[in-house]
């Protein structure tokens, strides 16, 4: 992986926050953390920033698990304000409401969806920006929902991979039980990013960065890594199959 001086890369952070906080003239800044270590990144930067009394939390589970407990543990060790609103009744309401049941997916979908809605309507009675909490790893593979939890004004962590964030983590004051636990985006029970990726987020890293930072062949990647060529096509394909959302929509050219 790439050499990274984390103290210079915070700082930069930190002031990314502080000069959009000013540049957009708005009071403060809203997030949700789920209670992983990317929203719980973004929240430490964020109040580092801005000071806790402009950051604002949500915690918006579908199930209350020990999720809601590390995202609480967040909120309170930061000492920002913060509000827990259960979205169950919300999802629910509308799956019935459009007259079939939603795969899981689209149910998961669903509830990304629904928390980005909830975080905007803070944002537009505060006079806030939403700060997104996706990391460079989701975003090259396409793991997150369009127009949900990558819908944001800001999104601090884009250009970091999920490993990297780690580092960053550690040296911010995330609590040690986030940082060490099992990466889920909380969609459905027992849900694991590597399980849906098909990847360590390790090995995910190392390659994404090879084949999209510096541009390596396929089977210089697989060599240098000592790992099957498929491995490396398996990321690729993720990169590949995920482009449009990354991108707003587009059309032919008149």
């Amino acid at each position: 992986m790439r050499f990274l001086d984390y103290e210079k890369v915070i700082n930069m952070l930190i002031s990314f926050i502080q000069e959009k906080v000013e540049e957009s003239k708005v009071k403060g800044v809203v997030l949700g953390i789920s209670g992983g270590v990317d929203s719980a990144t973004v929240a430490y930067l964020a109040t580092k920033a801005l000071g806790k009394e402009r950051v604002l939390g949500l915690i918006l589970p579908y199930y209350i698990n020990q999720d809601v407990d590390d995202a609480l543990l967040v909120c309170k060790e930061l000492g920002i304000e913060h509000k827990l609103i259960n979205i169950k009744e919300i999802v629910d309401q509308f799956e019935k409401s459009i007259g079939f049941e939603l795969d899981r997916v689209s149910k998961g979908n669903l509830m990304s969806r629904t928390r980005m809605v909830i975080l905007y309507a803070y944002a537009n009675s505060k006079n806030y920006l939403v700060l997104g909490t996706s990391n460079k790893s989701e975003f090259l593979t396409g793991y997150f929902t369009k127009w949900g939890d990558a819908a944001s004004d800001y999104a601090p962590l884009i250009n970091l991979y999920k490993t990297e964030v780690w580092e960053i983590a550690k040296r911010v004051g995330v609590p040690e039980r986030i940082i060490n636990k099992k990466p889920s985006a909380g969609l459905w029970e027992g849900q694991s990013d590597e399980d849906d990726l098909g990847i360590s987020y390790q090995l995910l890293d190392e390659i994404l960065y090879r084949l999209v930072d510096l541009k390596m062949e396929k089977n210089k990647i697989a060599e240098e890594l000592n790992v099957p060529i498929e491995k490396v096509k398996h990321v690729e394909n993720l990169v590949k199959r995920s482009e449009h959302k990354r991108r707003l929509p587009i059309g032919p050219e008149i």
